[in-house]
C-alpha cells in the first residue's frame, strides 16, 4: 500500500537518525492498521458531523503528553474520518498584559514550546497533528520541533515558525489560546483538560485517560466504522 512505500522512501533518508525512525514506524504501523480495518468499510455519512475532541493542554506537562500521545493521536490515526480534534496549547498558563508575557507552569521553556506549537498549528494546518505528536513523543520536545516539522509538514518552512515564534503574531496566538482557555465553562482545574463537541464532563475525561477509541465511537451518530464495530472482511473460499 501507499504506506508501505512512504516507509521505505523515508527510512532511506533517515538511516541515521534513530529517533526519527521510531516515531515514523509507529505512524507507518497505525496508518497501516487503519487501512486494513477499512476493507469493505461504508464511508462515513457526510451529513453526520464528526466528533470534536479540544484537547487543552501544556506542551511540558507529563499528563498531558502521555494523553496525547498515548491515546488522542492513535485515536485519530484510525478514526479521522468520523473525528475532529483542535488543540490548544495553553493550560495553567498565565496572561500578563501589563509586561506583555506570558507565565507558564513549567517555566519559560514551557512558554516558548506552546508558542512554538501554537506557531505549527496555524503554519500546518491539517498537517499539525502529525507534527505535534512528533514533538510531544520526543525525548527533547524543542530539539525535536525543526526535523519532526521537516518530516510532517515538509511545505511549512522551519524559519516561517521562528519568525512567528519570535514576533507579534505568535504572541497573538498565544492570547487567543489564553482567552479559548479562560472561558471555558466549567473553567479547568487541570490538564489535560477535554471536550467532547464543546461539552466536559468529568466521566468522559476520566474513560477518555484509557479508552478514548470507544468513547469516540459511541459518540459518533452516523453509521459506524468497522473499525469501531469490528466488523471483519469476509474472504472467498479459495483453497490450493
Amino acid at each position: 500500500c501507499c504506506y508501505t512505500m512512504f516507509l521505505f522512501v523515508y527510512l532511506s533518508r533517515c538511516r541515521n537518525n534513530p529517533y526519527q525512525k521510531v516515531v515514523y514506524f509507529k505512524f507507518i504501523l497505525l496508518s497501516i492498521l487503519k487501512e486494513c480495518m477499512e476493507l469493505n468499510a461504508t464511508r462515513p455519512d457526510a451529513v453526520v458531523p464528526p466528533v470534536e475532541i479540544t484537547l487543552y493542554y501544556e506542551s511540558l506537562c507529563p499528563g498531558c503528553r502521555a494523553f496525547l500521545t498515548e491515546q488522542l493521536f492513535p485515536t485519530w490515526i484510525l478514526l479521522k474520518d468520523i473525528m475532529n480534534v483542535n488543540l490548544v496549547p495553553f493550560g495553567n498558563a498565565k496572561e500578563l498584559p501589563e509586561d506583555n508575557i506570558f507565565s507558564c507552569q513549567h517555566g519559560e521553556p514551557e512558554c516558548y514550546i506552546n508558542i512554538v506549537e501554537a506557531c505549527v498549528l496555524y503554519a500546518a494546518n491539517n498537517a499539525a497533528f502529525p507534527v505535534i505528536y512528533c514533538m510531544e513523543s520526543s525525548a527533547d520536545i524543542l530539539k525535536s520541533a525543526k526535523p519532526c516539522l521537516q518530516l510532517y509538514a515538509p511545505f511549512v518552512k522551519w524559519q516561517t515558525i521562528e519568525s512567528c515564534t519570535r514576533g507579534e503574531f505568535g504572541h497573538r496566538l498565544m492570547h487567543q489560546n489564553a482567552v479559548k482557555t479562560q472561558a471555558l465553562k466549567p473553567a479547568h482545574l487541570h490538564v489535560p483538560w477535554i471536550t467532547f463537541n464543546g461539552e466536559y464532563t468529568n466521566e468522559w475525561e476520566d474513560k477518555a485517560m484509557s479508552t478514548l477509541f470507544n468513547i469516540v465511537c459511541i459518540l459518533y451518530k452516523g453509521i459506524k466504522p468497522p473499525v469501531c464495530t469490528g466488523a471483519l472482511k469476509k474472504l472467498d473460499r479459495s483453497f490450493c
